[in-house]
């Protein structure tokens, strides 16, 4: 890919200029400013993961494990080794997500019993690594990969990577992969979004309407829960459809409709979202009565609580419409730190949705057939 771009630069004086500033920068110039990895050991319970999430306002968290003793999710093998003699010092067993734990939550014998949920809250995070389908693997990305490249990776679903700093890595057999570095930094959807969305190059393609036939930047089959759906069973809803987020739509009927399952969304009037990520701003000691209220009133209860960190998504609903250009909506997400905006036309009937995985696909494919071919 990057001789084909070459080879057109030179043939091509003015769209070398265009371009070369988004072509030339790398995935290390994204993690600049990035925190040191958070992390639980493989030791943690679901309730100190909870928390650990909870107080670092983070979605996910790799498992640490004492080398030479676990595989490594997807049969990598990601360490964490000491600076100054290389000696390894963790293992990186696995990703845990928000999702994971809705899914270890929603698992099958749930019942109303406090115990049981105390119990589930007591097993050791390891446990539960791979109960969704994205955390059976573990992302590294080099520092030296390029941000194109790293819009593919983005484009497929990934949600985020590992990127090691003063690391090194080699395939050693298949698709085994051994990495080893003094730390690491986690580079997500979000952030690249966010550096692209800064990019002057790109200002063309943020000009374009998300409705825009060659773009297909909206997904237009949507399922959602009713306003009378119960928290749990919502969760599971999400854990059988590996969802990290549902619309929440006023119920047709609240005698004849079934509150348990998924419905349709589409042409349905919007009235809230909810999401894996906003378990997290539920405390853990108060969480089993919570799970039985209904889904608008969890999410009332928790934007009014303090140290949350919640938007209140039950009232301020993160929507466009078909006609709004992608720059809008990508500013949307941005600022409102958000992972997916709804498309609604004008009576607030749902159209469809824009993840971020469609974002950064549409971008990557306008910029390759505008500048790499």
């Amino acid at each position: 890919m990057q001789a084909t771009a070459e080879i057109q630069a030179a043939g091509s004086p003015r769209r070398s200029q265009k371009h070369q500033m988004l072509k030339d920068k790398q995935v290390k110039d994204l993690i600049v400013d990035k925190r040191r990895l958070v992390e639980v050991p493989y030791t943690a319970t679901l309730a100190d993961t909870i928390n650990t999430l909870m107080a670092n306002k983070v979605v996910a968290v790799p498992v640490a494990a004492p080398p030479g003793h676990w595989i490594g999710a997807g049969g990598s093998m990601i360490l964490e080794s000491d600076k100054q003699t290389g000696a390894v010092r963790k293992h990186y067993i696995g990703m845990v997500t928000m999702l994971d734990i809705l899914a270890h939550i929603a698992g099958n014998g749930y019942g109303d019993d406090d115990l049981h949920l105390t119990k589930k809250m007591m097993v050791p995070i390891s446990s539960i690594i791979g109960h969704c389908l994205e955390s059976l693997s573990l992302w590294t990305l080099s520092p030296n990969t390029s941000i194109v490249d790293c819009m593919e990776i983005f484009s497929k679903g990934i949600h985020r990577a590992m990127v090691p700093v003063n690391g090194r890595s080699e395939n050693v057999v298949g698709v085994e992969l051994t990495e080893s570095a003094s730390c690491y930094r986690m580079l997500t959807q979000m952030d690249l979004l966010r550096f692209l969305n800064d990019q002057q190059e790109l200002k063309a393609i943020m000009s374009h309407k998300v409705s825009d036939k060659q773009l297909q930047a909206i997904t237009d089959t949507v399922f959602g829960v009713t306003n009378k759906a119960k928290v749990i069973d919502v969760i599971k809803c999400m854990r059988t459809a590996a969802l990290n987020a549902v619309p929440i739509v006023e119920s047709c009927n609240d005698i004849t409709e079934d509150h348990t399952q998924l419905v349709n969304g589409k042409k349905r009037k919007i009235v809230g979202t909810f999401s894996a990520t906003d378990l997290r701003g539920c405390p853990v000691s108060k969480m089993q009565p919570l799970l039985n209220l209904e889904v608008l009133d969890f999410l009332k209860m928790l934007s009014g609580a303090p140290n949350t960190g919640m938007r209140s998504s039950w009232r301020e609903q993160v929507t466009c419409h078909p006609e709004s250009s992608l720059g809008e909506v990508v500013e949307k997400v941005v600022s409102d730190n958000v992972h997916r905006v709804w498309v609604v036309d004008e009576q607030g009937l749902l159209e469809g949705v824009v993840s971020l995985t469609d974002m950064i696909r549409v971008i990557r494919l306008w910029y390759l057939t505008e500048f790499l071919q």
